[in-house]
C-alpha cells in the first residue's frame, strides 16, 4: 500500500478527495502525520470513521518500528529497520546490485548519537550504496535499493528517542545526491511549516560529490553540506574513491563556490586519516590550496578499520598535527570523536551487522 509520510499537504488533499473525505481532511492528515507523530488511522479522531476506514483500507501511514538494536558503551545506539518492498531498480542501478528481487524489501541502520545536550541520528538514504569507496565497509554492501521519502523519515520518527533529537545527519548507508528527489521530500516534510518545522540549519547532508543532486540540494535546500574529501590530490583520491574519475573533486568546489557560505549555512568536509597516506605536509599544503577563499571547516576522522581494506590508520599524534597546522593558517579544522565502533555504528561502519527477520 502507498505510504502517507513524505507527502504534502496538497497531496494529503486528493488523498483525502480520493477516500470521500472534503478537501481541508489533507490538512488534518498532516498534522496528525508530522505533528502529532501518529502511528495509526484510529488516532485520528477528528477525521470520521469511515473514512478512516477507508483510509486504512487504502494506505498506510509508514510508520515501522526497528527490528533489532545495538547499544554502544559510549551510549551510541544502532537501529536496524527494514524497508517494505522498494521500488524495482532499472538500467545502471539494477546491474550493480545483484539482485533479481526486490520484493522482500531491504535492511537499513541508522545510529543514534547522544551527547550532553545534543541527540544527533544518522540516516540512511539507500539500501547499500553504489559508489564504491575503497574504505568503506558499506560499499561491501552492494547497492540494492533507493530509500523512499517515507523510509528516510520513518528513521527519524520512529526510534524511541525521536523526541528527543536535535540533529539529524543524512550520512549513514548510501550517497543523498544520488536519490536527491526523496531526499529533497524528506528535507521539506522535516523544514516546512506543514511538517515538523525544523530549521534547516539542525539537518546537514554528505555527499561524495555528486554534481547532478548537489547542484539541487544547493538550489532547493538550505541545510548544512558535508563533503567527503579524504585527499586533495585527485589521482591519489580516484585510487580509494571512483566517483573522482567522472566528477572531480575541483569540478565540485567550483560549483560550491558559487554559493554564499557567508551567512548561517554551513560549509565542511569530512576527511579520513590515514597514516603516510593522506595525512603528510604535503597533503596539508595541498588542502590549504584547494579551499583557499571558502569559508569551510575540514573534520578529520580516525579511520575505522572494521575489515580488513588495508588501510593504515593515522596516529593520535599525526591527526593533532594536521588539525593544528591547518587552524594555524587559516583553515578551521577539528578532530572528530569516533562513537559507536564496538557495535559498528561509527563512520563507514554501517554494513546491517544486526540484520535478522524480525
Amino acid at each position: 500500500m502507498v505510504s502517507l509520510l513524505g507527502k504534502t499537504p496538497d497531496e494529503l488533499q486528493e488523498v483525502a478527495l480520493e477516500a470521500g473525505l472534503p478537501r481541508f481532511a489533507g490538512k488534518q492528515l498532516a498534522e496528525w502525520i508530522y505533528v502529532r507523530r501518529a502511528t495509526s488511522f484510529d488516532e485520528m479522531t477528528n477525521i470520521s470513521l469511515r473514512g478512516r476506514e477507508t483510509l486504512k483500507a487504502r494506505y498506510t501511514i509508514g510508520r515501522h518500528a526497528p527490528v533489532a538494536e545495538a547499544k554502544s558503551t559510549d551510549g551510541t545506539k544502532k537501529y536496524l529497520f527494514k524497508t517494505p518492498p522498494l521500488p524495482p531498480l532499472r538500467g545502471r542501478d539494477r546491474s550493480d546490485s545483484g539482485d533479481e528481487n526486490q520484493s522482500e524489501g531491504q535492511y537499513i541502520e541508522a545510529v543514534y548519537i547522544p551527547e550532553d545536550d545534543r541527540a544527533t541520528l544518522c540516516v540512511s538514504t539507500q539500501a547499500g550504496c553504489k559508489m564504491g569507496c575503497k574504505f568503506c565497509m558499506t560499499g561491501t554492501l552492494g547497492f540494492h535499493g533507493h530509500l523512499p521519502a517515507s523510509e528516510i523519515l520513518n528513521q527519524i520518527f520512529s526510534i524511541p528517542e525521536s523526541a528527543t533529537l536535535s540533529n539529524i545527519v543524512y550520512m549513514g548507508e548510501g550517497e543523498p545526491m544520488d536519490n536527491i528527489d526523496e531526499v529533497l521530500r524528506s528535507l521539506s516534510a522535516m523544514t516546512a511549516a506543514w511538517g515538523c518545522a525544523w530549521s534547516p540549519h539542525r539537518i546537514t547532508v554528505s555527499s561524495v560529490g555528486y554534481p547532478k543532486g548537489l547542484k539541487r540540494f544547493l538550489d532547493e535546500s538550505e541545510c548544512h553540506l558535508a563533503i567527503s574529501l579524504h585527499n586533495p590530490f585527485a589521482a591519489e583520491r580516484q585510487q580509494i574513491m571512483p566517483i573522482e574519475k567522472n566528477h572531480p573533486i575541483k569540478d565540485v568546489l567550483e560549483l560550491i563556490r558559487g554559493y554564499d557560505w557567508t551567512r548561517q549555512r554551513r560549509l565542511s568536509f569530512e576527511y579520513i586519516c590515514f597514516g603516510g597516506e593522506n595525512d603528510t605536509p604535503r597533503h596539508a599544503k595541498e588542502l590549504l590550496r584547494l579551499m583557499r577563499g571558502l569559508n569551510c571547516r575540514v573534520n578529520l576522522i580516525r579511520f575505522h578499520a572494521g575489515v580488513d581494506q588495508g588501510f593504515p590508520a593515522s596516529d593520535e599524534q599525526q591527526m593533532v598535527w594536521l588539525r593544528d597546522y591547518l587552524t594555524m593558517h587559516g583553515l578551521t579544522t577539528t578532530i572528530r570523536r569516533s562513537r559507536g565502533e564496538d557495535i559498528l555504528a561509527a563512520c563507514g561502519m554501517l554494513v546491517n551487522a544486526l540484520q535478522k527477520e524480525p
